[in-house]
């Protein structure tokens, strides 16, 4: 996954896509995961992380990551890749 490098991401969770004038917000979470894939990391590399930081059975982690990311590219905010 790539992160459109053009979206703003707040600490407070507020994220703006100035492609589209898209704006969005998320938990923290949802803004580590951003975060995370704005440095480069992988989708493999973020499931570790997230894992390790949260008490979560494996199958509910890659649903949950698996219609986290698909929301983000129905709104243009990542791409496959």
């Amino acid at each position: 996954m790539k992160i459109n490098q053009s979206i703003a991401i707040s600490e407070n969770g507020f994220v703006f896509n100035p492609i589209t004038g898209d704006s969005f917000t998320l938990n923290n979470t949802g803004i580590q995961i951003l975060t995370m894939l704005k440095s480069g990391k992988t989708i493999d590399d973020i499931k570790k992380i997230i894992a390790e930081e949260y008490d979560v059975d494996d199958l509910v982690l890659e649903r949950y990551l698996q219609d986290f990311f698909s929301d983000l590219k129905l709104n243009s905010l990542i791409t496959e890749g």
